[in-house]
């Protein structure tokens, strides 16, 4: 087998199961991430409260509880192909409220005279965001069963 043909079974591979591995990992972290919220064990409820205090109805408190159980519909969204759309109009929704820290909290965000450059580690933790984001468009685009498109 030469390289050329390896090169092609690796790509076959990936591009068969690379969008439904996507799809469940989206699916399994916000489901894991977001169920920490109501149950008082998540790293990032600190900053989620902090970020929320201000918002109408509701405490922060059960404002996050909120966010934890969108986070888990979210999951629950993703993990079939049949909500994919419902998963990524619900994750659109989310991820305007989780940038807000960045403009809200930069002392939090950013290490001391190095805004915007110099994120803390709670500034990457919502900066990745963009990869997640990024993840959602791919599974999203394939709601419609395109082909791939060469280019």
């Amino acid at each position: 087998m030469n390289f050329d043909e390896i090169d092609r079974k690796i790509s076959d591979f990936m591009w068969r199961w690379g969008i439904q591995a996507l799809r469940i990992s989206l699916g399994i972290i916000f489901i894991w991430f977001g169920i920490l919220k109501p149950f008082g064990i998540s790293a990032a409820a600190p900053l989620v409260l902090a970020t929320v205090n201000w918002l109408p109805f509701f405490d922060a408190e059960v404002w996050l509880n909120i966010i934890g159980w969108w986070e888990v519909a979210i999951g629950i969204a993703f993990l079939f192909q049949k909500t994919t759309r419902i998963a990524v109009g619900l994750l659109a929704l989310q991820m305007v409220g989780t940038f807000m820290p960045l403009v809200m909290l930069p002392e939090v965000t950013f290490q001391a005279g190095r805004i915007p450059y110099g994120p803390t580690m709670e500034g990457q933790y919502i900066i990745k965001n963009l990869l997640i984001i990024s993840a959602a468009l791919v599974v999203g685009g394939t709601v419609r069963g395109r082909k791939k498109v060469e280019g």
